[in-house]
């Protein structure tokens, strides 16, 4: 089956691109910063090659011709040196680096952007196991870095050490993943590499020079891996037996506009009621939160639109499981108001974007399709082989919870 066609030009800042499948929202992308260029794949479509943007051709030639092939990265020479843009046919086939970097760039994405929500029945992904994994991914395509990248290797290394144990103890148990064995020596690898000991990483390289012997019994993973506690939601303030509810409804919930894990996932996080005090009026609002603990004093806001007039902030405050904030509203009190409400974090937020409900609820039906996948038996116990480490832990988790 032959290759996908492919436009190669230069952009008038010089930059070369390697055309790939329409972009969409940010959070349907997965990106990868190289040496000299950003690579791009859908996370909704098939991964295949990257679409890229080379910034450095000459810093991306380290890699160019193991991703795209020898043609591919000749062609992009004579591009960046003013012959006229080329179209060629790209391998069907993804080489190995090509392979992992789709996988590095996707971990990243499920960093970032996987929809946890408890509300809708997503479960967080474990965020050490997949920072360990990370920090393999990284290590074997080290190929694709420059030293700035690499480092962020090590530093993921650094940070999700507290992984490694629990990561060796699935190794021995009776059905241990696949590619459970292959991380672990890529992360004594990478440790290696840049003089990284501790008793953690001490412990890894013995388990690793011994025989690898599972035990016969298989292992839970809850008793593995530290589960975020799940709780009941908070209910409502109290109300005076003066206020009158006017108005309710459900708000926008843009993913784009504040950190990850701040804020539930689902759609119907957000929601609203406007109420009736003698002649005033009133909004509150709840937004059901996720599992981040934010520091101290950063305190998320809700806009507020009524009647399509300008936007009001009202801040919201952290209560358990709840952020939540009430305002005054400058409407007449004979009024029925049309409210449109959205969250975000004042100074992380690029302003509102189109409405991509369709395309957040299809990276919902992604992440459960996956771990789906990651929970389904397999020969030997062995996940599915694009699953994630964290993904395997966490659907195997909730199967063990039901």
């Amino acid at each position: 089956m032959p290759g996908r066609r492919c436009a190669i030009t230069r952009a008038e800042d010089r930059t070369v691109h390697i055309a790939g499948p329409s972009a969409g929202p940010p959070f349907t992308r997965a990106v990868l910063d190289v040496a000299g260029a950003v690579l791009t794949w859908p996370v909704l479509g098939p991964t295949g090659l990257p679409a890229a943007e080379i910034h450095d051709v000459g810093q991306a030639q380290q890699w160019l011709w193991a991703v795209y092939g020898e043609r591919t990265a000749a062609a992009v020479d004579a591009v960046a040196a003013g012959t006229p843009a080329a179209e060629l046919t790209l391998p069907e086939q993804p080489t190995a680096l090509a392979e992992a970097a789709a996988r590095l760039a996707l971990g990243h994405w499920a960093a970032r952007w996987w929809p946890t929500s408890y509300l809708d029945g997503i479960p967080a992904l474990e965020p050490d196991v997949l920072g360990l994994e990370l920090a393999a991914l990284t290590h074997e395509c080290q190929q694709l870095l420059d030293e700035s990248r690499e480092l962020e290797g090590t530093e993921l290394l650094e940070e999700h050490l507290a992984a490694l144990d629990p990561l060796i103890r699935w190794r021995r148990s009776a059905a241990p993943p696949r590619r459970l064995d292959r991380v672990l020596r890529l992360i004594d690898d990478a440790a290696d590499n840049v003089g990284l000991d501790g008793e953690a990483l001490r412990h890894l390289r013995s388990a690793l020079e011994q025989d690898h012997r599972p035990t016969a019994t298989p292992l839970a993973l809850t008793e593995l891996f530290a589960r975020q506690q799940e709780f009941a939601l908070a209910a409502g303030g109290l109300r005076t037996a003066t206020d009158r509810v006017i108005a309710r409804g459900s708000g926008t919930n843009d993913w784009c506009r504040y950190p990850p894990g701040f804020v539930d996932a689902s759609e119907g996080a957000v929601s609203w009621t406007a109420y009736a005090l003698g002649a005033g009026r009133r909004i509150e609002v709840e937004v059901v939160a996720d599992i981040a603990a934010p520091v101290g004093g950063v305190r998320l806001a809700a806009e507020v639109h009524v009647d399509g007039s300008p936007s009001d902030r009202v801040p919201l405050a952290r209560r358990d499981d709840v952020w939540s904030g009430r305002a005054d509203l400058d409407i007449p009190a004979t009024t029925t108001p049309g409210i449109e409400v959205g969250v975000l974090l004042p100074g992380f937020d690029p302003g509102p974007g189109a409405d991509d409900r369709a395309a957040r609820e299809a990276v919902r039906a992604l992440a459960r399709h996956r771990l789906g996948v990651a929970a389904a038996p397999h020969d030997s116990g062995a996940a599915h082989p694009d699953s994630f480490l964290a993904e395997i832990a966490v659907a195997a988790a909730v199967e063990e919870d039901f």
